[in-house]
């Protein structure tokens, strides 16, 4: 009788550890299927300065710049300047930047979108496009930029550190590089040929 219990004892967790064997796999493919990493930055929609949703699938095999810009930092104005500066010279063969405004560092782009875009397209004379404020760090961080951020972290944390952090990302909406709010963007200028030049 001794005995029987055992073996039944020994059957039962048998059965228990086979069952979950096969029903965990299963459990956690279809929640990962459900929670599927993005690809690229192809798989995400963003809103424009006006308020409408963009699909940056609309950029598919363009180079692109991704900058979070303030209009009241100390680098704002060489920013903007060396932006234009590329984009007028790469704009026609297939470059694009995309600037997307954002006031977690030190309350630097206090406006709303229309005194943004007033200040982008007038004082500076951006014609790239510029996108929605948004949140960069944070528990209300954009999705785009928790995924710039996974995929290019940053020098000891992957925090974004302040205004005008870039990142490069390639024809096939791959971020390839990060750079530093203290990079100019004319130093940016030899990654962005490779990649245009590169089929």
């Amino acid at each position: 009788m001794h005995l029987t219990n055992w073996v039944s004892l020994a059957f039962l967790v048998f059965a228990v550890l086979l069952f979950y064997s096969y029903q965990t796999p299963l459990f956690f493919s279809s929640r990962n299927m459900a929670q599927e990493s993005p690809k690229s930055i192809y798989d995400f929609t963003v809103k424009d300065i006006q308020g409408n949703d963009v699909s940056l699938s609309k950029y598919s095999g363009k180079v692109l710049l991704i900058v979070n810009v303030a209009s009241k930092c100390g680098f704002t104005q060489s920013n903007y300047k060396e932006l234009n500066v590329l984009y007028e010279k790469y704009k026609n063969q297939g470059f694009e930047i995309l600037a997307f405004p954002c006031n977690q560092f030190a309350g630097q782009e206090p406006g709303s979108n229309e005194e943004i875009q007033e200040v982008a397209c007038t004082m500076f004379k951006a014609e790239f496009p510029i996108f929605d404020k948004i949140e960069v760090n944070g528990k209300n961080t954009a999705p785009l930029y928790k995924y710039l951020k996974s995929e290019k972290g940053g020098l000891f944390v992957d925090a974004i550190k302040w205004n005008f952090t870039k990142f490069l990302v390639n024809k096939e909406g791959k971020v390839v590089e990060r750079y530093a709010p203290t990079t100019s963007p004319l130093k940016i200028e030899k990654d962005i040929q490779n990649l245009l030049g590169s089929s």
